[in-house]
């Protein structure tokens, strides 16, 4: 891969009461109660939610057909009602939307919130290529620590935070942040879940990370498949010039996950801070990605420079 280093985005307006948002599933399937408990908690915040039309639809592994689930993305990122958009869980099948979607609508709609991880990691690297776009690797509402019958209290306040009072949530931290490779590092957040980061090597959505602040987490992947999923990016020159990374939750992927990571990056000789908490434990963490950042390993903390909505 080629290229400048990678610069800030767009960063949509924050949310106040009264904003409608909808919420989508490109991906898996969802369970029709946690996505009600999940609407629930955003109502409760004063917002409007309009679920998409074909969210509770079922194909497989996936929640309806790649037409019936694009169709509720596109209209909900060009409906100009529509504040943010959040997705509603994980799994797999965004990928299989983005040659279904009308990207140059997408450009001319005016910029608005995308909050979701895991799969939705290609939707942010889609967002940030065709639309210039920057977006919230958050909680969905459909998922359990979300809208499951426990919401985790920390989670769902971290996200509120960043979407109302954005100010208030550029510091990201946590009492077990470990420091790998010590140093401070400024550059633009970038990343997501290693796999989906992998798999989308050789596609136009897959933006070289050189320049930035690399965020990287994953779910019950061995150390094997670790190893070999950023091997894929490495050789793919996707970590050349990175300046900092930050490693959020291993959820099932082993006990020596992290060092796993460590070593196979240790050459690239810049600050690495792990067990930042964000990803697929509890609680998650919002991370903002396309925003100029501070990693500071030394102090376990990776600083937004402003807030990651205007």
């Amino acid at each position: 891969m080629t290229g400048g280093p990678i610069t800030a985005l767009r960063r949509p307006r924050r949310l106040v009461p009264g904003d409608r948002v909808a919420v989508v599933a490109p991906s898996g399937p969802l369970e029709a109660d946690r996505l009600a408990r999940g609407v629930g908690i955003l109502e409760s915040w004063g917002l409007q939610v309009v679920v998409g039309a074909h969210a509770l639809e079922r194909d497989r592994h996936l929640a309806g057909d790649d037409e019936g689930r694009a169709a509720d993305l596109q209209a909900a990122w060009t409906d100009p009602s529509v504040r943010a958009v959040v997705c509603a869980r994980g799994g797999s099948g965004a990928a299989r939307l983005l040659d279904l979607l009308d990207w140059d609508a997408v450009r001319r709609a005016e910029p608005r919130v995308l909050v979701g991880f895991s799969d939705a990691t290609v939707l942010h690297e889609a967002a940030a290529t065709h639309a210039g776009v920057a977006g919230l690797f958050g909680p969905m509402a459909a998922t359990e620590v979300f809208g499951g019958a426990a919401p985790d209290a920390e989670t769902v306040e971290h996200l509120r935070t960043t979407l109302f009072q954005p100010e208030e949530a550029q510091v990201l931290s946590g009492a077990g942040t470990r420091r790998i490779a010590g140093g401070r590092a400024a550059g633009v957040t970038v990343g997501g879940t290693l796999s989906l980061l992998a798999g989308s090597v050789g596609t136009p959505e897959s933006r070289p990370a050189r320049g930035g602040i690399v965020v990287l987490e994953d779910v019950t992947e061995e150390p094997y498949r670790i190893d070999g999923l950023l091997t894929q990016l490495l050789r793919a020159g996707w970590f050349d010039g990175v300046r900092g990374v930050a490693l959020g939750s291993w959820v099932g992927c082993g006990d020596d996950a992290v060092e796993t990571v460590t070593a196979r990056l240790q050459h690239l000789g810049v600050p690495v801070l792990a067990d930042l908490p964000f990803g697929h434990g509890v609680p998650q963490l919002t991370v903002p990605l396309g925003v100029e950042a501070v990693l500071d390993a030394d102090a376990g903390t990776l600083t937004m420079c402003e807030p990651a909505l205007a």
